[in-house]
């Protein structure tokens, strides 16, 4: 069973998908909305899996200022209660998480410790394959839309025979990393992520296997493409993110042709 660690922010306007206001038609509170519901969707795959559910959430004294850093959305916390026990960051978390698995005790949340992406992956991974003795170990994100139960079923089967899997994706990211060794995590996910964590594996002697590559979703442009995805996988009868396909249907987003690529327009 692979330990899945879905490294999230809470979802918080001004915190998440920053750049999404700024490059698509989506407002600040509506990048928020959408995160939410990625974050929905990542945790419900990995409760349909084989994989055990880790969300690892940066605590409130761990996130940068910001605007409006006590903005949430309100309707995913009116079933949480206060509690002096949680900080707010890990409050929020948990009332998404909760309100969407079947069975809110599959997952288990703990705190990110590091200060940079490539300190807190690491950090979570050596801690689960080096102190709990956990046989295999992977690092996702909420901004995966295209995380699928079987995404992660066949990444675990490939972990039998590979020390370490990606996931690529456009740009030269990454929206899967799998682990049954450690490397040397230390800015790993230096652009292009899917690159250097290749050579780190390689230099540590791990074969690299990798997955289908699927888009993640950071800027207008990342939204495009996978609104078009998603849209051309429903047309076929695929399976298509919930949470996900349902906020994007609200907008009312057109997808057009442009310069650069593909743009969003309402």
């Amino acid at each position: 069973m692979t330990t899945i660690a879905v490294l999230c922010d809470p979802p918080r306007d001004g915190l998440v998908l920053t750049a999404l206001p700024e490059t698509s038609p989506l407002s600040t509170t509506e990048a928020t909305e959408l995160y939410t519901a990625m974050l929905q969707d990542a945790c419900r795959a990995v409760e349909a899996s084989g994989g055990e559910l880790l969300v690892n959430y940066r605590p409130d004294d761990a996130l940068p200022e910001h605007d409006g850093q006590t903005k949430t959305v309100e309707s995913e916390l009116e079933s949480e209660p206060k509690s002096e026990s949680k900080d707010e960051a890990e409050a929020h978390v948990r009332a998404v998480v909760d309100n969407t698995l079947d069975d809110p005790d599959v997952a288990r949340f703990e705190r990110q410790v590091g200060e940079t992406f490539s300190g807190r992956a690491g950090n979570t991974a050596t801690h689960l394959l080096e102190r709990e003795g956990v046989g295999t170990v992977a690092i996702v994100k909420p901004n995966a839309p295209f995380l699928s139960r079987q995404q992660i079923d066949t990444a675990a089967m490939k972990l039998r025979r590979s020390p370490v899997i990606l996931g690529p994706s456009t740009d030269g990211r990454v929206y899967y990393a799998g682990f049954r060794e450690t490397i040397d995590y230390a800015d790993a996910y230096t652009a292009p992520a899917v690159e250097t964590l290749t050579d780190r594996a390689i230099d540590a002697g791990h074969e690299v296997d990798f997955l289908p590559q699927f888009p993640v979703v950071e800027s207008g442009t990342d939204l495009a493409e996978a609104l078009a995805l998603i849209r051309a996988r429903r047309r076929a009868g695929r399976l298509v993110p919930e949470h996900t396909t349902a906020f994007l249907d609200s907008l009312g987003l057109s997808i057009v042709e442009c310069e650069h690529g593909l743009d969003l327009t309402r």
